[in-house]
């Protein structure tokens, strides 16, 4: 089978030909490449950009930025920043060498010296990166990706380190993948219909049917009909959509009732017939014993909570600051930590809930995460969490054990010192 030929206007031959800047032409370069290999036909002007690559994982991401930089590269698209390597307005809090903190330090700057927003964070959704539905961006970040598309309806496919930097730069991206219509349509229908009102309601649930849906799914794209009654929120679905992304590769979702583009299951399957659609059926036994593989320790000892994975969003904040509103602390011997972005707390302290959160014993870190650089203490084997990603990326990117629970329950477990879970909502 022949490869479609990628059609190339005049701006785009303009770009590859140096006219504006080596670093341009050399990002076309890698847009053009990439549309050939994806069998494009066309490049899709996109609106915005969110840029993965500000962790520093070694000199290959460094000498990238740089080169971009050097070669007078600048985003021509609003464009946000991912999590990196380090706390800025905490120094101190992330334990790494002085020569790994200085390169991580230069890779966030050469971020910046792009042009993008330095806004640290992997919930750009949350600071007022809002593209509209229908709309062509080029995000990275899994779960910034996933709801992007399923949460807001606009565009992305999978971008990854450097090719999101590339449609950045020049403002264009392959036409294929879930930028085109055909491949949003959901191949998939997770029913969730037999599972009690109580546990359709609890927090906890989500990033269960996540961790489900991106073990069943993998990159497909599924749709959950039976919780239409319930409207999960953005929180709800950011969590299902981050865990899916992180057990699965699903980067597009729908709920029937619920994401804009499957106000009703024929509109999720564009009009294909359902009786031809694999579909999975939930029952308490199923997503309880989800649940149960999201958890490696045993027993109730617990020495951290780690919470905001996705970053903790103002609302997150707010619920949690009402849980602790009585005052109670948080036991000596566990230590609370809540990741977010310096734009929401700074939310979150001009509502007084930073000031309860810190009140009670919790740390707050910004612009990184606690599953990927080292901010835990040494000394920490075991983290209860209510994220599912948090909790499926963490035994093997930090090695310590894993409980997964509510918010509620994360909460209930640092003010006892142990592991406090209700397991009748999961019956």
């Amino acid at each position: 089978m022949s490869t479609p030929t990628l059609e190339l206007s005049d701006e785009h031959h303009s770009l590859l030909a140096g006219e504006a800047g080596e670093a341009a032409a050399m990002c076309m370069r890698i847009v053009t490449k990439v549309a050939r290999l994806r069998g494009a036909k066309r490049l899709v002007p996109i609106e915005s950009a969110h840029l993965d690559g500000c962790l520093y994982h070694g000199q290959a991401g460094l000498d990238f930025v740089n080169r971009v930089v050097d070669g007078g590269g600048k985003v021509s698209v609003p464009t946000t920043l991912n999590v990196g390597s380090l706390d800025l307005l905490h120094p101190g809090l992330v334990r790494t060498p002085a020569d790994e903190t200085t390169a991580a330090g230069r890779l966030m700057a050469g971020y910046q010296a792009l042009g993008a927003r330095p806004t640290w964070t992997c919930a750009p959704y949350q600071i007022g990166h809002r593209p509209q539905m229908g709309s062509h961006v080029a995000w990275a970040e899994s779960n910034a990706i996933v709801f992007c598309n399923s949460v807001l309806g606009a565009r992305t496919d999978r971008y990854g380190d450097f090719l999101d930097v590339a449609a950045a730069v020049t403002g264009f991206a392959p036409e294929a993948g879930l930028h085109l219509t055909a491949n949003r349509r959901a191949t998939m229908i997770i029913d969730c219909t037999g599972l009690s009102g109580a546990l359709r309601s609890t927090d906890a649930l989500y990033p269960v049917l996540g961790y489900l849906a991106g073990e069943l799914a993998a990159t497909a794209v599924p749709v959950f009909t039976g919780l239409e009654d319930f409207v999960p929120g953005e929180d709800a679905l950011k969590a299902l959509g981050a865990t899916a992304a992180s057990s699965g590769g699903v980067a597009l979702f729908h709920v029937v009732g619920v994401t804009p583009e499957a106000p009703t299951l024929d509109s999720a399957l564009q009009g294909a017939d359902a009786q031809g659609v694999p579909t999975v059926t939930l029952d308490a036994s199923t997503v309880r014993a989800a649940r149960d593989r999201l958890t490696t320790a045993s027993g109730d000892e617990v020495d951290a909570i780690s919470l905001g994975t996705p970053h903790l969003s103002l609302t997150e904040f707010a619920a949690l600051a009402d849980l602790l509103v009585d005052g109670e602390p948080f036991h000596p011997e566990v230590t609370v930590w809540v990741s977010t972005s310096r734009l929401v707390l700074a939310a979150a302290e001009a509502a007084g809930y930073a000031k309860t959160i810190t009140e009670a014993g919790g740390k707050i870190l910004v612009d990184t995460c606690t599953y990927i650089t080292p901010v835990l203490s040494p000394n920490t084997r075991i983290v209860m969490t209510n994220s599912g990603k948090w909790a499926h990326y963490a035994p093997g990117n930090i090695g310590v054990d894993v409980v997964f629970g509510s918010l509620s329950e994360c909460v209930r477990s640092a003010r006892s010192g142990k592991v406090v879970r209700d397991d009748d909502t999961w019956r």
